[in-house]
């Protein structure tokens, strides 16, 4: 199959940005506020694809890395008021290096005792950041990015603000990361997938190449944290539940966990399901309890209608039926 140079991947990415651009000024600011979080969920989407779909490592703690990101965002901001492109380093930078820490652990492990150990992690980060009064407790901690510049105009709303500055933070991930799947190291993890005794005889370090998976995971899931902490304008246990963890997991089957080209429909997908499910109840008028568990049951249906019917995704799936009839 004939693949994008750099060059032109490049220039996609550009008039991806400009069509953003143009549509941020097109839709209401419900819909900016929502492409916003659908950013979010890209690049969290996209760590899980990265460490499962690439390494072959499952993860049920990516919400807790997210956290790792928006906390270390949020704390630079307030005590060191740096520049918000500096927050978002930092959070990349400390949820790597806790996801290094955590992948030097999961690299001894595998299938269900790498998902727990995860998941373990997931669990225990809310409590220990109640414990902390430098985490904020429960309350959290408040994470302003300032207002708009003034050079944007007095139309330039503070939802859109969010809505750029997401939007070229997840560009930017995207096309970095298509790049490092395309290298060595991506051929290096899917060949660990695939067979790891075998990568190991043909040269392959098996604790450092998951490590490392781990540890770029980390990172994006730590960009993903920060970016949702903006849009919210906090961060509290509350903002990054075990639930988190599990919509992303599901946005990433949903998106084909082997391949970057669905990553938006996942998005999507997340962002749509809690208008889906409100929509429901008030046609139906459903209880409070009702309303508040529908998003959830909607959430677990369509990745079991997903696994069953479209495995690797709907890309994906479109993608081999038109190589089976090329081919034919």
């Amino acid at each position: 199959m004939h693949k994008l140079s750099n060059k032109k991947r490049l220039f996609i990415f550009i008039l991806l940005g400009v069509a953003i651009y143009f549509l941020s000024g097109a839709v209401d600011e419900l819909r900016v506020y929502q492409g916003a979080t659908v950013a979010v969920y890209v690049v969290g989407i996209a760590s899980i694809i990265l460490l499962t779909g690439y390494s072959g490592q499952v993860s049920l703690g990516q919400g807790a890395l997210l956290g790792v990101g928006g906390y270390a965002a949020a704390l630079m901001r307030i005590h060191f008021d740096l520049p918000i492109w500096m927050c978002f380093a930092v959070a990349i930078l400390a949820a790597a290096i806790a996801g290094a820490l955590l992948g030097l652990a999961a690299a001894r492990l595998s299938g269900p005792y790498l998902a727990g150990t995860t998941l373990a992690f997931a669990v225990g980060l809310p409590s220990v950041a109640n414990q902390f009064e430098l985490l904020g407790g429960e309350q959290g901690l408040l994470f302003d990015v300032g207002f708009p510049p003034l050079s944007f105009g007095e139309d330039f709303t503070q939802y859109k603000w969010f809505f750029w500055i997401a939007s070229l933070a997840t560009l930017i991930a995207i096309f970095w990361l298509q790049n490092v799947m395309r290298s060595r190291y991506g051929r290096s993890w899917k060949a660990v997938r695939g067979n790891d005794v075998a990568a190991e005889l043909a040269g392959i370090n098996l604790t450092r190449n998951k490590t490392l998976a781990f540890t770029l995971s980390a990172g994006l899931a730590g960009l993903s944290g920060a970016l949702l902490a903006m849009t919210i304008g906090t961060v509290s246990p509350s903002a990054f539940p075990l639930a988190l963890s599990f919509s992303l997991l599901t946005g990433a089957v949903i998106a084909g966990v082997t391949t970057l080209g669905g990553v938006m429909i996942g998005a999507v997908t997340l962002v749509a399901i809690p208008d889906i499910a409100g929509a429901v109840a008030s046609r139906f008028g459903s209880s409070e309890a009702v309303t508040s568990n529908l998003p959830g049951l909607l959430v677990s249906a369509l990745l079991i209608l997903t696994v069953l019917f479209v495995p690797n995704g709907p890309v994906e799936q479109l993608r081999a039926r038109r190589e089976h009839r090329v081919n034919k």
